[in-house]
């Protein structure tokens, strides 16, 4: 059922690019764009924590850059509910990336937990 790192590698990078691709779609006034601005770097900012995570050095360090990878992928969320309740974007448009950072949230934060469970 878990992913290989590879597998969620390019799931997190696919996230990036289908949201780059989605706010390109938000209609344009200077609080759509700045909303818009700060979904893309949301996301993009999850593929790039998720590459740190590849990385780590130790477990401590790959708890510690999953945090940030968790922190983005949420704010993600937040951002997507923000357009869809404010009644920027079509709840049509923004719930499949919802429901993707959704995922991606219950698949960083048990990856965590498990390796905090490892750690004692």
């Amino acid at each position: 059922m878990g992913m290989t790192p590879d597998e969620l590698k390019a799931r997190t990078k696919k996230f990036a690019v289908d949201v780059i691709q989605f706010a390109r779609s938000i209609p344009r006034d200077p609080i759509n764009g700045e909303i818009a601005s700060q979904l893309t770097d949301a996301a993009t900012s999850v593929a790039a924590h998720y590459r740190a995570v590849c990385r780590a050095k130790s477990r401590a360090d790959f708890v510690n850059k999953l945090a940030g990878a968790i922190e983005e992928v949420d704010e993600s969320a937040l951002w997507l509910e923000i357009l869809t309740e404010s009644g920027i974007s079509a709840s049509s448009k923004t719930a499949p990336l919802w429901r993707e950072a959704d995922e991606l949230t219950r698949i960083l934060v048990r990856s965590r937990e498990t390796a905090k469970a490892n750690q004692e």
